[in-house]
């Protein structure tokens, strides 16, 4: 059974069209990225499968349930910035978060251990970092430990180092049998964590599968672009056409541009290269293959 089915959701702003006739399934234990760029309508969506906003037309069931409130135990959420009180302390914060929902009070040392914030539980919540601060919001979805987790943008307004954080973390929970639901514009951070993806484009569903499936539509193989240079490049170019796994070659602005089935790494092509006795002075992989696969589908600029 699908965790969450959406039927043919639809959603209008008077004229404006936000969602339209969306359909997909989330299977259990995934991490299923809802994949679009700012105003596609992953936020809205979102929304309305949480009951914050009533849909124009279609269903939705959690668990063959038609309501989130008759699963709502079993569904933790982080749909907006985190709004705690910054003179109160992360363990403060958290006993007025399980009083609210109504379940989580003996829960919270465990959730705090679960986020790597255990031992700033008595610290107050304005001297967190912003990593910190979205890792405690995190920590307030798993109070009683629910099956389900639902993310709206988790890595928004991250710096790097917050970004790995809260990405680590998404696997860990998806490795201890949590299936997460999470809305991102930033597909470098989707391709890294999700198993299934969901694009979104301006309230239209372009595809969705698994994140294999949708870059392998048609049979089409999933490919990287990788720019390479040495001192010679007319002799690189040539030495590299014969690679396994090189599908097209070319000059651009001085280096090599090569096409690649997403099998081929940077450290083989430069093993490679080396062996043909050739030493590269440039090697960039300029392109993940989501990002290719999501500019195929959306014809649009993504955004990182």
């Amino acid at each position: 059974m699908a965790v969450l089915s959406i039927q043919n959701l639809s959603k209008n702003y008077g004229s404006i069209k936000a969602l339209q006739g969306v359909s997909f399934d989330v299977p259990p234990q995934t991490v299923f990225g809802i994949l679009g760029p700012n105003g596609s309508g992953k936020t809205t969506l979102l929304g309305i499968v949480m009951e914050v906003l009533n849909a124009t037309g279609g269903t939705y069931t959690w668990l063959g349930h038609q309501s989130a409130a008759d699963g709502r135990k079993k569904i933790g959420t982080l749909l907006e910035t985190p709004n705690f009180y910054h003179y109160l302390s992360a363990e403060q914060n958290l006993r007025i978060a399980a009083r609210i929902k109504g379940r989580g009070l003996d829960d919270i040392d465990r959730v705090l251990h679960v986020v790597n914030l255990h031992q700033r539980r008595t610290s107050k919540f304005s001297t967190f970092s912003l990593g910190m601060k979205q890792r405690l919001a995190i920590a307030s979805a798993l109070l009683g430990d629910p099956d389900i987790l639902v993310f709206d943008e988790p890595t928004n307004g991250l710096d790097p180092a917050g970004i790995a954080e809260i990405r680590e973390l998404i696997k860990e929970l998806n490795q201890r049998g949590k299936t997460i639901i999470m809305a991102s514009h930033i597909l470098d951070e989707v391709e890294k964590v999700c198993t299934h993806v969901a694009i979104i484009q301006k309230g239209v569903l372009k595809t969705t599968g698994s994140v294999k499936e949708v870059m392998h539509v048609g049979g089409e193989v999933a490919t990287v672009l990788i720019e390479i240079a040495a001192d010679d490049n007319a002799a690189l170019l040539t030495a590299v056409q014969p690679m396994d796994g090189v599908i097209n070659v070319a000059m651009a602005d001085g280096a090599v541009e090569l096409t690649c089935a997403d099998t081929v790494t940077a450290a083989q092509l430069n093993r490679y290269c080396f062996d043909k006795g050739i030493v590269l002075n440039k090697l960039n992989v300029k392109r993940k293959s989501l990002e290719a696969r999501f500019l195929e589908i959306t014809g649009t600029k993504s955004e990182k």
